[in-house]
C-alpha cells in the first residue's frame, strides 16, 4: 500500500494540544506548531477501521485488557525488535507518563535518588520530583554535536547512593539510538552497583533507516532489574488514547508494578484504545515503514538546508524519531532572546532546549512530524530572519 504523508489535515476544532496549547506555551497562537511530540499525519487505515468498527457497537462500558492485546505486542516486538517477550511479563497501564510514574514508585522509596541523563524528556523530572524522589543528574557528554553517556560520572552517582536510572532509549531530545556496546556497558555498571533501570522505549519503533533500536531487555540477564516502558503512541500518533505497557521479566518487579498500577488506579482499560492499539501492533508494519522513510527524507532535507543556507544553526541528524535538536548557540542569544526570536520574528513554535534540563541552553527542539511543505515553510522563515 502507499500512504500519503504530504496530505494536509486540518486539526482545528479537535481540541489538539499542539494547536490549542499555543497561547499558553508561546503567548500567541500566531506560530507554526512544531513543538509537542505528536505528528500531523492520519493514523494508519487499520487503526481508523478498527475504531470505526468498535464505535458501531453501542456499548462502551467497563472493559478488560484482552489476551489478544498482549499477543499483538509480543508479535510486534518479535518482528520489529528481535525481542521475544512472554505475555505474563506485561503490565498494561494508561499513558506513558503514568507508566513511568508507576514504575518509579514501584522500584524506589520516597527520598531515594533517581538518576536522569539531561538534556532529556522533561516528564522524567516531574515524575521523580512529584513522587518525593530526589533528582540526580548524569549529563550526557557532547562532542561535535554527538552525544554519549558519561559512564564515569554515572558510576559515581551510583557510588553516592543512587539506585535507579531513568533511561531514554532512544533518547529524546538528542536523537541518539544507544548501540549494543553502550547498553552492554550500562548493564555491567548496573550489576556492579545494584542499579535498577527503567527504560523509556516509546520512541523505539521510530529508529530511522541506518539505525537499529535495541531494547535494553534483550541484552539483560534474568536477574537484572529492568523495567521497559512501551507504547504505540509515538509510533502511530495515538497519544490521545493513552495506553502503554510496562514489561518486566523478573517476577518480583512485575508484582510490584502491578500492585502500584492498581494502587494508583492506572490499570483501567479503554475500549477504543484497545481496538486501536491491537490493530496497530497487528497490522501497522507497512504504514510504519513508509512513515520512517518519509521522516528520514524530511530529516535529510533539513540537515542539507541548514548546512548550505543556515550554518548558524547546527544539526546532528537524529537516529530516531521526528524531533530535531537544533544547536543555536552560534547566534549568541540568551535563552529568553532565542525563544523570542523564533516566536516573534520567525513565527515558529519550537520547544526551548531549557525544557529538557541542564545542557539544553542554546538549543531548540523542532518537530518535523508534519507534511514536508510545513517544514519547508519553517526553513524559509528561518532563512528570512537568521543571519547567513
Amino acid at each position: 500500500m502507499s500512504f500519503d504523508f504530504d496530505h494536509p489535515i486540518d486539526r482545528r476544532n479537535t481540541h489538539a494540544t499542539k494547536l490549542d496549547g499555543r497561547l499558553q506555551k508561546f503567548g500567541t497562537t500566531d506560530v507554526a506548531p512544531l513543538w509537542i511530540a505528536d505528528m500531523d499525519f492520519a493514523a494508519p487505515p487499520c487503526v481508523v477501521e478498527a475504531l470505526q468498527a468498535r464505535a458501531r457497537h453501542p456499548l462502551y462500558g467497563y472493559t478488560q485488557y484482552p489476551a489478544s492485546l498482549s499477543d499483538a505486542l509480543a508479535g510486534w516486538c518479535a518482528r520489529r525488535h528481535r525481542w521475544r517477550i512472554e505475555c505474563e511479563w506485561i503490565v498494561p497501564c494508561t499513558g506513558v507518563l503514568a507508566s513511568l510514574s508507576a514504575a518509579l514508585q514501584a522500584v524506589t522509596a520516597p527520598g531515594d535518588a533517581v538518576i536522569v541523563q539531561p538534556p532529556v524528556y522533561n516528564g522524567f523530572f516531574h515524575a521523580t520530583s512529584a513522587s518525593g524522589r530526589k533528582l540526580v543528574f548524569n549529563p550526557l557528554r557532547e562532542n561535535g554535536g554527538r552525544y554519549a553517556m558519561d559512564f564515569a560520572q554515572l558510576e559515581q552517582c551510583a557510588k553516592d547512593g543512587a539506585r535507579t536510572l531513568l533511561l531514554c532509549n532512544p533518547h529524546n531530545p538528542v536523537g541518539r539510538v544507544w548501540n549494543e556496546a553502550e547498553l552492554t556497558e550500562l548493564l555491567q555498571l548496573a550489576r556492579r552497583h545494584g542499579l535498577a533501570i527503567i527504560s523509556d522505549e516509546v520512541h523505539g519503533d521510530l529508529a530511522l533507516p541506518g539505525a537499529r533500536h535495541i531494547p535494553l531487555a534483550t541484552l539483560a540477564r534474568a536477574d537484572d532489574r529492568i523495567v521497559s516502558v512501551l507504547s504505540p503512541s509515538k509510533s502511530f500518533n495515538l497519544q490521545g488514547l493513552a495506553l502503554s505497557v510496562l514489561v518486566a521479566p523478573r517476577p518480583d518487579l512485575r508484582t510490584a508494578l502491578a500492585r502500584k498500577v492498581d494502587d494508583l488506579h492506572l490499570g483501567g482499560a479503554e475500549p477504543f484504545a484497545i481496538a486501536a492499539v491491537e490493530a496497530a501492533w497487528s497490522h501497522g508494519d507497512d504504514w510504519l515503514d513508509a512513515l520512517l522513510a518519509y521522516l528520514a527524507g524530511t530529516r535529510d532535507l533539513v540537515a542539507e538546508r541548514l548546512r548550505t543556507h543556515l550554518p548558524a544553526l547546527r544539526l546532528q541528524p537524529p537516529e530516531a524519531s521526528y524531533l530535531l535538536w537544533l544547536d543555536c548557540r552560534a547566534l549568541g542569544l540568551d535563552d529568553a532572546a532565542l525563544r523570542d526570536f523564533f516566536v516573534r520574528r520567525c513565527k515558529l513554535g519550537l520547544n526551548p532546549g531549557t525544557d529538557y534540563g541542564p545542557g539544553g541552553s542554546g538549543f531548540m527542539r523542532m518537530n518535523i512530524g508534519t507534511p514536508r511543505r510545513n517544514v519547508e515553510a519553517a526553513l524559509e522563515a528561518m532563512l528570512q530572519h537568521l543571519p547567513p
